[in-house]
């Protein structure tokens, strides 16, 4: 189904912690058709400057309002922190192809899979695991130090269980996110038909992808790239797979972790 471009009205605009904002539009139509993992392509100001589109991953869909969470970085994403409710935001979307759902019998101790954010990873794995409610996936999520942790009480409303991972021991576990993957992993007494589903900086989903293939576990890796067009015209945003080069805006942002050459 091709993506629309349409005028979305601003429902919400808020800071909620340090430079993370939570972003709500108005929008049945995308609001319909999203897809955990799927992304929009938003032109922030009205104005020629800045030029590009800033792409942003769904974080949720209620009705007809469609959720995003982001970061302030740049000057993009700065000039939409100042947007304001009953503004009107050009947008795009639903872009790119998401997550692929699990099918009856993916089992870990009673968790049907695991879920793997690092740092902004807890935008599209959020949407993900409203999806996957009755299983209640496990949820691991790393930060650099505690007060890094995105997500994690979102993710508990659902009532999924959740274990935190920080570089600095603040919160959780002491390491990296994908070393609690690697001793959640040992410590599960019935690993059955498992799936790992992982979105956040690119070395970790490299180690994602090794640590998934080592016990012959399917992975579902969102990449974080930068791009410009979003629909698969600009050839921005290309990355190298076993079958050749795809590009993340459109053949992804979800690939298998099988598929990828790192």
């Amino acid at each position: 189904m091709l993506p629309e471009q349409i005028k979305a009205k601003i429902i919400s605009n808020k800071r909620f912690k340090d430079n993370y904002w939570h972003l709500e539009f108005e929008s049945g139509l995308i609001a319909g058709r999203a897809l955990p993992g799927q992304f929009v392509n938003i032109k922030v100001s009205d104005d020629v400057e800045p030029l590009l589109r800033r792409p942003l991953s769904i974080h949720g869909t209620q009705s007809s309002k469609v959720r995003l969470f982001y970061e302030v970085l740049g000057m993009g994403t700065r000039i939409l922190s100042n947007r304001r409710p009953g503004e009107f935001l050009d947008v795009i979307g639903p872009l790119g192809n998401g997550f692929s759902l699990p099918g009856k019998g993916h089992r870990l101790g009673g968790q049907a899979a695991i879920l793997v954010a690092g740092g902004m990873g807890g935008a599209p794995l959020l949407f993900l695991a409203k999806k996957m409610i009755l299983s209640k996936p496990l949820i691991l999520i790393g930060a650099r130090t505690k007060s890094k942790v995105l997500c994690a009480q979102e993710f508990k409303a659902l009532g999924s269980a959740v274990k935190i991972a920080t570089d600095d021991g603040s919160a959780g576990f002491k390491g990296r996110v994908t070393e609690l993957l690697s001793q959640v992993l040992r410590e599960a007494k019935n690993g059955g038909d498992l799936s790992i589903y992982a979105c956040g900086p690119r070395p970790m989903l490299k180690a994602v992808s090794k640590i998934a293939c080592d016990n012959n576990i399917d992975s579902q890796l969102s990449l974080e790239e930068h791009m410009a067009c979003g629909i698969g015209a600009c050839l921005g945003c290309v990355v190298a797979t076993k079958s050749g080069y795809k590009m993340v805006c459109k053949d992804g942002p979800v690939f298998s972790g099988k598929e990828l050459t790192w």
